[in-house]
């Protein structure tokens, strides 16, 4: 049962991450290395989606709240943009499917890219709607109680020190301009330096994600607070 969950929640997770961080390194792997770790990431994403498959056929099960409807349109904003990324990963090939009988485009490589640096932003999205879960799981695994305040002391300044070095990275990568698809000369000086690169990236990531625990976290508080056995307590 641990090593299930090891497995299938924090390293197949982690990862699929770590791939996409390399796949984003392209001025510093070259083309094959890219092309090649890009198709280990969607096959790491099949992967994930088999075991996850529950979670899509119990969709159309239950009711949905409008907690749940965010959650599914995240979601499905996830699954778009990776069939995006996928496509255009197909189409653009210059090694793993250059044998495929299919014209490239430029434009379509820009929004190949467009769509990658997008893919950092809605997974982070995707990792915050299920950290409460993922946390507490990990928790019980190491025999921790979340009501711990020195824990959650230290778990709320090492959120707001990855929100701030994320806005930070934000700003150093240019990363609004890749999101809003305008044309950009800036890129990573690799004969640099290399692991900066990966760390700014990382804290982008945790961006979206501590956001979106925050946001679902005070959104639940809300719910139960104005639910009716709460008021007429």
């Amino acid at each position: 049962m641990v090593k299930s969950f090891l497995l299938q929640r924090v390293m197949l997770p982690s990862l699929m991450l770590a791939f996409l961080l390399f796949s984003l390194a392209y001025w510093w792997l070259d083309n094959v290395p890219h092309e090649v770790f890009g198709t280990v990431l969607f096959g790491l994403l099949c992967w994930h989606i088999y075991v996850n498959r529950a979670r899509f056929r119990n969709l159309t099960r239950g009711k949905y709240d409008a907690r749940r409807v965010v959650r599914v349109v995240l979601h499905i904003s996830l699954i778009v943009n990776m069939a995006v990324l996928l496509i255009t990963s197909v189409v653009i090939s210059k090694s793993v499917f250059a044998w495929l009988p299919i014209p490239g485009s430029l434009y379509l490589r820009e929004i190949h890219w467009f769509s990658a640096y997008w893919i950092m932003i809605v997974a982070g999205i995707h990792v915050g709607l299920h950290w409460e879960r993922l946390r507490a799981s990990l928790l019980n695994l190491l025999g921790l109680r979340s009501t711990n305040p020195v824990l959650r002391a230290i778990f709320l300044a090492l959120g707001a020190a990855f929100l701030l070095q994320g806005l930070a990275s934000f700003q150093t990568l240019g990363v609004w301009t890749k999101l809003t698809f305008n044309y950009s000369l800036d890129f990573w000086d690799f004969t640099a330096s290399v692991a900066p690169f990966f760390g700014h990236w990382l804290a982008v990531f945790t961006v979206p994600a501590i956001i979106t625990h925050s946001l679902m976290a005070i959104w639940r508080w809300a719910g139960l607070r104005n639910s009716p056995s709460i008021r007429g307590a």
